[in-house]
């Protein structure tokens, strides 16, 4: 009998284990999956809990329900990963044997980075978060009690989990301070490290612009080196300070750390992996998947979605000894909620950064990608069924795991250089052979 180890029952464990529990037969291969915790969050949830769209219950489900007969449950707290004897201990002296093993362990928020933000009474403070159920819940009741002053929206550092989400909180609070009658008396700051709203220059342009059209203020490239609970400001290295009456900070993200003392992580103790395939460095028999991994895209339940269904053709070709033919391309489509009842959705790859056009259909859409409508914001409603129903058991979705360009609009390119021109044609058709 082989066994198949997953440690970590999120998005990503869940489904590898849903998808590949029917395509593994029973007499050859155990499968054991392992979670701290025997609840399933629906993390996505966590940012409307402040406004009060979802109730925590709503997002909140018994993980023994969601995984596939056939699958073993166990809840404990992984203590490291012996690669040599292919074995897991447990911090309970459990010792669990794998022939393969998927680590699924996410990653997490750790305010114990950054000075300041993990005190006592950080809260009393006005210092909040949402991602996690806790601090999301907290959040919710401070912003029922706040009636103005300079609330400021901080992204810490990169990556993170969902890292649309702090846009997402500057749009939404911003409208939900106009419902509140509370937007004239109410200064919004969006402090982040990087040079503009977001990573890519054509998604930076546009949400650059919805800033400014909503008064949201931009603070970019600050570092911050704490957060001053006296004061009530954020500090940058620096030495800029931005104070704030309620300051919503996404605090830096962090991999298990059973994953760094294995030897198996990057310096914030995401597994390395191989990008395409997901095979974790220097190992035939280890992988990372979804937030776990150190991939170069957005730490996002699409890309677990879009990466589970390459990695899962790659591990039955993988355990039959015959090459993983299948390459991820790190694909990734995020809905950014903008309030009003409107969001817009990006979609995007390791080589491809976000572009205009429609999406899953030239002209038609009905979504519609880096703008504005009511349809994409239904979309991101309606993404919580799809996950609990869909995603989650491993039922295929009508999404190719690698991007398209249909419907997409390509860029512009930039107009040629009169010099270039005038050179010979041999250069040319070397560059058109190139492209």
């Amino acid at each position: 009998m082989r066994r198949l180890l997953v440690l970590g029952a999120g998005t990503a464990g869940t489904m590898a284990v849903n998808k590949l529990r029917p395509l593994l037969a029973e007499d050859e291969w155990d499968i054991t999956i392992v979670d701290q915790s025997e609840e399933h969050h629906y993390q996505p949830g966590y940012l409307f809990i402040p406004f009060g769209w979802y109730r925590p219950e709503q997002i909140v489900k018994p993980r023994k329900r969601l995984i596939t007969r056939g699958v073993t449950q166990l809840t404990g707290e992984v203590d490291w990963v012996d690669t040599d004897a292919n074995l897991v201990p447990l911090a309970d002296g459990t010792e669990l044997p794998y022939d393969q093993l998927i680590i699924a362990t996410g990653t997490h928020p750790t305010p114990s980075e950054t000075p300041g933000l993990a005190e006592p009474n950080a809260r009393e403070r006005g210092v909040h978060s949402f991602y996690t159920l806790d601090d999301a819940v907290a959040l919710r009741d401070a912003m029922q009690r706040f009636d103005g002053g300079r609330l400021v929206v901080n992204l810490i550092d990169l990556p993170i989990k969902c890292p649309v989400a702090p846009l997402e909180f500057a749009f939404l609070v911003e409208a939900w301070l106009h419902e509140r009658g509370l937007r004239e008396s109410t200064e919004v700051i969006y402090v982040t490290p990087l040079d503009g709203a977001f990573t890519k220059p054509l998604a930076a342009k546009e949400l650059g612009g919805m800033f400014t059209e909503r008064g949201i203020d931009l603070e970019p490239d600050f570092m911050l080196e704490q957060v001053d609970l006296e004061e009530q400001c954020l500090v940058s290295y620096d030495e800029r300070v931005v104070p704030f009456d309620l300051l919503v900070t996404i605090p830096i993200n962090r991999g298990a750390a059973f994953v760094a003392r294995s030897g198996l992580g990057d310096e914030l103790d995401h597994g390395r992996v191989d990008k395409h395939t997901f095979l974790a460095d220097g190992l035939d028999d280890v992988f990372a998947l979804g937030d776990a991994a150190n991939l170069p895209t957005s730490k996002a339940g699409s890309v677990a979605h879009f990466s589970l269904d390459v990695f899962v053709e790659n591990f039955l070709r993988h355990i039959d000894g015959l090459e993983m033919h299948e390459r991820f391309d790190g694909h990734a489509n995020c809905f950014i909620e903008s309030g009003y009842g409107k969001a817009m959705l990006l979609d995007f790859n390791y080589d491809t950064e976000p572009l205009t056009g429609t999406f899953p259909f030239p002209e038609v859409g009905p979504l519609k990608l880096l703008a504005e409508n009511d349809a994409n914001h239904w979309g991101k409603l309606a993404f919580r069924w799809i996950y609990w129903h869909l995603l989650l058991p491993g039922r295929p979705l009508p999404l190719h795991a690698d991007m398209s360009m249909i419907g997409k609009d390509r860029p512009a390119m930039p107009d040629p250089d009169p010099e270039a021109e005038q050179a010979p044609r041999r250069t040319s058709a070397l560059m058109e052979v190139s492209m």
